[in-house]
């Protein structure tokens, strides 16, 4: 008994003793509540709204006022005719645009029927279903306290509209994110485990001293993930058109051509992880931890961007996936071209030059 209390304790020292052990067993799982309890959220938060007020009398601002000191709704713009919806939703910042009718406050109170247009974006059907409950829900608590003590109370009755997505189906929403995670676990990882793999082994100095040139290396390596990274986008395209039935209204040639960049960036980052790397399980790890979950949780794929702490929505900025998802959703649902996803393409250009501009400089050293 005394040995196994003794070789029991030797444990114990083995793994107080080792930071990595520690980080796993206490850093990851609290790293994980925390992203998790902050970005799971059913609500909503800071929702940029445009109106559209026809009628401009006291019922209407006072509706405007209480929508807006909720909480859970910022106004962004005040449009002028309902032809700049259309814009103003393709801009992809709005994400629901009231119109109040003509008179709205005189035919509440002379007939007890008003009626509002709620047009949600439901390129995202969570937050068009949310955005539509909570101004339905404020709107209603808005006429009870106005008329408490009728025994027939006035009605606003809202006419509601989904544009983007009119059967507000998911994959909508879900072909876009996994498109991104998809691509971006088959490039970066793999690139980064296979690179690695060449160094455990030992092979990985055989191949420095051939003919080939260790920019040559990189291309052989890379240039197959590429290919079938391209042939996944592909496919995944192709299975949520005709078995999902998500639109590619936008032009399929600038998808695909922003979806190749999104690949470049994906490999150039797995090159960077393994030079970091040491062994095959370090590159899996830091794929993992520090790809797959950031890109489901920090994205916008499933849960708001809005809806996160600001430390998180700050975060989220340097998260390639992010930018992809916007450029997917914008071109295949919106139909909008390279005027309305520019920003996004020239972040994802920059993150590619930056990790080749690492990556070589970190490849380099290690030859040395």
């Amino acid at each position: 008994m005394k040995q196994l209390k003794s070789f029991i304790k030797k444990e114990f020292f083995h793994i107080f003793r080792d930071p990595r052990t520690m980080l796993i067993l206490f850093g990851i799982p609290v790293a994980q509540l925390l992203v998790f309890g902050t970005v799971i959220k059913s609500e909503i938060k800071d929702v940029h709204i445009a109106i559209y007020d026809q009628s401009k009398d006291e019922t209407t601002q006072e509706i405007t006022n209480k929508l807006l000191s909720s909480g859970y709704f910022i106004l962004d713009e005040n449009l002028d005719n309902l032809d700049d919806i259309d814009a103003i939703f393709r801009k992809g910042k709005v994400r629901e645009v009231i119109v109040f009718e003509n008179n709205f406050g005189q035919t509440l109170g002379k007939e007890g029927i008003a009626k509002m247009q709620l047009i949600a974006d439901a390129s995202d059907p969570n937050i068009a279903k949310l955005a539509i409950s909570y101004t339905t829900a404020i709107v209603n608590d808005y006429i009870r306290k106005l008329y408490p003590e009728m025994q027939l109370p006035m009605q606003i009755t809202p006419e509601v509209r989904m544009y983007f997505n009119e059967e507000m189906k998911s994959a909508y929403m879900f072909v876009p994110g996994v498109m991104a995670l998809i691509l971006m676990l088959i490039s970066a990882m793999m690139t980064s485990i296979s690179i690695t793999r060449e160094k455990e082994l030992g092979t990985m100095e055989i191949l420095l001293v051939s003919p080939l040139r260790p920019v040559q290396i990189i291309v052989g390596k890379v240039l197959p993930y590429l290919l079938l990274s391209i042939a996944n986008a592909f496919i995944i395209v192709l299975i949520g058109h005709f078995v999902f039935g998500v639109p590619v209204n936008g032009s399929f040639i600038l998808l695909m051509l922003e979806t190749i960049l999104f690949i470049l960036m994906a490999l150039c980052l797995g090159i960077l992880i393994s030079t970091a790397a040491k062994n095959q399980m370090a590159a899996m790890f830091i794929s993992m931890i520090g790809l797959m979950l950031p890109t489901i949780l920090l994205s916008g794929f499933i849960f708001p961007i809005e809806n996160m702490p600001v430390p998180l929505q700050y975060f989220s900025h340097i998260m390639p996936a992010r930018y992809f998802i916007t450029i997917v959703r914008t071109i295949m649902l919106k139909g909008s071209g390279i005027l309305f996803i520019w920003k996004e393409t020239a972040v994802l250009i920059g993150m590619t030059l930056f990790f080749i501009a690492v990556s070589v400089k970190k490849f380099k050293i290690r030859l040395e």
